[in-house]
């Protein structure tokens, strides 16, 4: 299991507007092995109220820090790797979010893994002022604008959405290019991740569709010319106290052949910050984790 990089999800909803909670729990997951932390991405909750018959995932009422600016604030007191998962792409200016994440890159050191995927808030995309239905087409155009900026002093893109003339990034991040990682699940997702994707992060478990999924992924791999086994791919465990089912759960991914994996502790009613940690020292046992030498 530990040939996987263990890493966690931050766990948006619980910790709330305190820069000091955000610093303990970082370095209390370094302290204990952990090698990344994933962070989820919304911009705007919808207010129920104003839209009957909400059904999202997420309301107005759930916290969310923005992943790139908090990742700015982690470069300077973790080592971790970081990850977002998933930034929604389409609904945000391309060159502002590959500028956002040069900068991210060039302060953790090149630690950065940037997931983009097309998200499903309808709510947001509106008052983000990008239209939901062509959000597809236009991330295929983002992923290769986004490329060019972190590699190439000056570019000229005017077949795209969002034109660029002669201009590019100063300073260009570490990585050139900066990872991208997919999300979704769909086999057009799976599609697009075989043909330009480093790697995938599925809201799926082991099984079956998992397993066709990640046919669909090697397929268009191998039609793009590109080597599958340089595809990465990243799983997640809720925490749920059982750890029994944990530890099956992880030889799992294992065996699907994760290369990353992602422990979950958001929504698992674990209070504040200390809760959290507590649940992270089981789970760091049960996977064998090193504390990182002083």
């Amino acid at each position: 299991m530990t040939s996987m990089q263990v890493g966690v999800v931050f766990p948006q909803t619980e910790i709330e507007a305190d820069a000091g909670a955000i610093r303990a729990y970082a370095e209390g997951v370094e302290s204990l092995g952990f090698r990344h932390v994933l962070a989820y991405d919304h911009v705007l909750g919808a207010d129920p109220a104003a839209h009957p018959g909400w059904s999202g995932f997420y309301d107005v009422n759930a916290t969310f820090h923005e992943p790139l600016v908090l990742f700015g604030f982690l470069a300077g007191v973790t080592s971790l790797d970081l990850v977002t998962g998933v930034v929604i792409l389409p609904q945000r200016q391309t060159v502002l979010v590959a500028k956002q994440a040069a900068e991210v890159d060039l302060l953790c050191g090149g630690r950065l893994r940037l997931g983009v995927g097309l998200g499903w808030n309808v709510v947001e995309y509106d008052a983000l002022a990008k239209d939901f239905t062509t959000r597809g087409r236009r991330l295929d155009q983002q992923i290769e604008l986004m490329r060019r900026l972190w590699t190439e002093r000056s570019i000229t893109a005017t077949d795209t959405d969002e034109r660029v003339v002669g201009a590019g990034l100063a300073p260009l991040p570490v990585q050139r290019p900066i990872p991208i990682w997919f999300g979704g699940k769909s086999a057009a997702a799976c599609r697009r991740i075989g043909r330009i994707g480093d790697g995938w992060i599925p809201n799926l478990t082991p099984g079956p569709e998992l397993a066709a999924g990640w046919d669909v992924v090697v397929a268009a791999a191998e039609a793009a010319g590109r080597d599958p086994a340089a595809i990465g791919l990243e799983g997640r465990i809720k925490w749920t106290g059982d750890e029994d089912w944990f530890a099956a759960e992880a030889q799992r991914w294992a065996d699907a052949g994760a290369t990353h994996l992602s422990v979950d502790t958001m929504s698992a009613g674990l209070g504040p910050v200390d809760g959290h940690l507590a649940a992270l020292s089981a789970a760091a046992k049960l996977l064998q984790l090193t504390a990182p030498r002083n």
